[in-house]
């Protein structure tokens, strides 16, 4: 059985060390296969990489990562043609006409068996159609049902990544992993429905444990989990928070959960603050109650604000992120909701890239479900890899311009003084708002994107 020298290469991955390096380079080490990995965020890929490989797959979480792949494809194809080229990650399903034409077998999020199984020759590429969860098939594939405890030892230091800034001015080394693949939500604007389709699975906590305790070993203060919903499963993240307090108590961390989750679950956060949880990031993305229902969000306007003062009540920090350009966007809208977070003491709390991002229509999107979002798109584009739209106001379109030119410039800016530009900016008004200052909470030193077209002005900034 033929055995390839592998590298993995991963673009962009929220600024955090890429699990989606880490996870498939145990399978494959584990099975006696050479493999490099390369994060492209922080290291330069050179062309001896390149050509000393046989297998190059592409990690692709996320449509920024996508894009910043794509000159890459293009430069490994040209430097080592007789390499296999293959991609995985959520976006890799999502994108898999485009990656076909530039000769990408095409894998899914849960990829790390159908590397193995590429690397040992037994797959052809680069036609490769590997079936994946949706909801009329919900049975996960016998890979997702075994778990390894991820490889990092290759991967660049954690010191190297984007670090948690705390209050008093410190900041704290990050590490990040997952407890559970998928997700149980569909909301319609959400990449990963079209992949997952309703599904999610654990991942056995010794595994997760594991993780964090190589994580921690190399420097980790803090971890970051990237479930797309923690309370997806509460009795499993229950059982991990606590056997991490127990393990490593001053160690803190963070998740992402949903603002219906948080109210449906809202006896556990005292427990998330008991075990050290500094932050629970929420995708809101409106508080207009009209886009929340067309994106099939699950709560509503008042629930948010339900959200938050629990959130507060616990100690814990809600750090809510947004999607505030859509198609049913207005001026006064927009105003509304800076007024509304200005309200609830959330200036300081949301990162000023939050107020800019524009909604994403990617191939397979649910949005396309909806018959304005069909009339409105134009050609699919694959360039920017989206079905691009402009907002039937134009002055929305300025609007949103303008202030990604002030989220852009706002590096050395504090949030609360970055927020007030965008609200003159809004208003249109000259005069600087005066508003109560709200405390400033711990934030990762790098944004957070879901769901959103950076546009090629955006792709150097995250």
């Amino acid at each position: 059985m033929e055995t390839v020298r592998v590298l993995l290469i991963s673009t962009y991955d929220l600024g955090r060390q890429p699990l989606g390096l880490a996870s498939p380079a145990a399978w494959l080490r584990n099975e006696g296969i050479h493999v490099d990995c390369v994060d492209t965020s922080r290291d330069t890929l050179t062309d001896d990489q390149i050509g000393e490989a046989g297998l190059i797959a592409f990690y692709l979480p996320m449509h920024t990562a996508t894009r910043l792949a794509a000159p890459l494809i293009a430069r490994v194809s040209r430097t080592n043609p007789s390499a296999r080229l293959a991609a995985y990650g959520l976006y890799a399903p999502l994108n898999a006409s485009w990656l076909r034409e530039q000769g990408v077998a095409v894998l899914g999020p849960d990829a790390e068996v159908d590397l193995v199984t590429l690397a040992q020759g037994q797959l052809p590429t680069p036609n490769l159609q590997l079936p994946r969860a949706n909801s009329q098939s919900p049975e996960p594939r016998a890979q997702s049902r075994r778990f390894l405890q991820p490889d990092r030892s290759a991967l660049p230091p954690l010191a190297r990544y984007a670090a948690l800034q705390m209050p008093d001015g410190t900041r704290r080394v990050v590490g990040s992993t997952d407890a559970t693949r998928g997700c149980k939500h569909l909301c319609r604007h959400c990449p990963i429905v079209p992949v997952y389709g309703g599904t999610f699975r654990a991942i056995p906590i010794d595994v997760v444990m594991d993780d964090i305790r190589a994580q921690v070993a190399s420097g980790a203060q803090h971890i970051s989990f990237g479930d797309p919903d923690f309370f997806n499963g509460p009795t499993h993240a229950r059982r991990l928070v606590e056997a991490v307090a127990k393990e490593f108590p001053r160690l803190t961390y963070d998740v992402t959960i949903k603002i219906e989750h948080i109210l449906r679950h809202v006896d556990m956060l005292g427990l998330l603050r008991d075990t050290g949880c500094l932050m629970i990031t929420s995708a809101v993305e409106s508080v207009d109650d009209e886009v929340l229902v067309k994106l099939q969000k699950g709560h509503t306007r008042a629930e948010f604000i339900e959200a938050v003062k629990a959130c507060t009540q616990a100690g814990v920090t809600l750090a809510p992120t947004f999607v505030p350009f859509t198609p049913w966007t207005t001026i006064d809208g927009y105003v509304d909701l800076l007024t509304q977070l200005d309200a609830l003491q959330l200036a300081e709390g949301v990162a000023p890239i939050q107020l800019a991002i524009r909604l994403l229509v990617t191939a397979e999107s649910k949005l396309l479900e909806l018959p304005e979002i069909r009339d409105l798109v134009d050609p699919f584009d694959p360039e920017s890899l989206t079905f691009p739209w402009r907002h039937p106001d134009p002055r929305v379109d300025d609007l949103q311009r303008a202030v990604m030119q002030v989220a852009a410039s706002a590096s050395h800016v504090s949030r609360g003084d970055t927020f007030d530009r965008i609200l003159a900016l809004a208003t249109g008004s000259q005069d600087r708002p005066v508003r109560a200052k709200g405390a400033m909470p711990p934030y990762m030193t790098e944004g957070w994107y879901c769901c959103a077209e950076p546009g090629p002005e955006q792709l150097d900034l995250v």
